[in-house]
């Protein structure tokens, strides 16, 4: 009966533990804007080609390739975008989405709306922390997740007089 609330109690809370870790993935918040038309069809500074129906940014720091959760504050709608192109660095902006994010994230009509940026896994963050290491990275909150360790359950079993060892668990 132990037994069998310890794993229920597991596999409830594992998820939240997980979840509580995934929610901190926040790198920085500010401003975002969205290219307007007359750049679709040139090169980003990655080299690729912009368009406006894709789900790209650009961004002053962050790699090229780096995916991003990014999130109007003011109505909560998510867009999942690749960074491919760059800010200028006097820019007050902290991101600028293509056309087709800038739609899913309904700010079309503001142009310019507050927006938090994360990382879209502990994967990429990780990824982001190796990448800044030693360098500058001003505004950005950047911090390593380590996996979860999952702990054997060991219990008292009063039938056997002894600690019995669950490595399934």
């Amino acid at each position: 009966m132990k037994f069998k609330l310890i794993a229920l109690f597991v596999l409830l809370f594992s998820p939240l533990l997980l979840l509580a870790q995934g929610e901190s993935l926040f790198i920085q918040e500010g401003t975002a804007s969205y290219y307007a038309s007359k750049f679709h069809g040139r090169r980003t500074a990655s080299g690729e080609v912009f368009h406006l129906d894709s789900l790209t940014a650009a961004h002053k720091l962050l790699p090229f390739g780096t995916v991003l959760r990014v999130t109007n504050q003011k109505n909560g709608n998510t867009v999942v975008v690749r960074v491919n192109d760059r800010l200028p660095n006097y820019s007050k902006r902290q991101i600028d989405l293509s056309y087709a994010a800038a739609k899913e994230v309904n700010m079309i009509r503001e142009g310019l709306v507050q927006v938090t940026i994360e990382a879209n896994s502990v994967d990429q963050m990780n990824r982001l922390v190796d990448y800044f290491e030693g360098k500058p990275h001003p505004g950005l909150r950047l911090r390593r997740y380590f996996p979860i360790i999952t702990v054997p359950i060991i219990f008292f079993d009063k039938r056997k007089s002894g600690i019995t060892f669950n490595p399934k668990s």
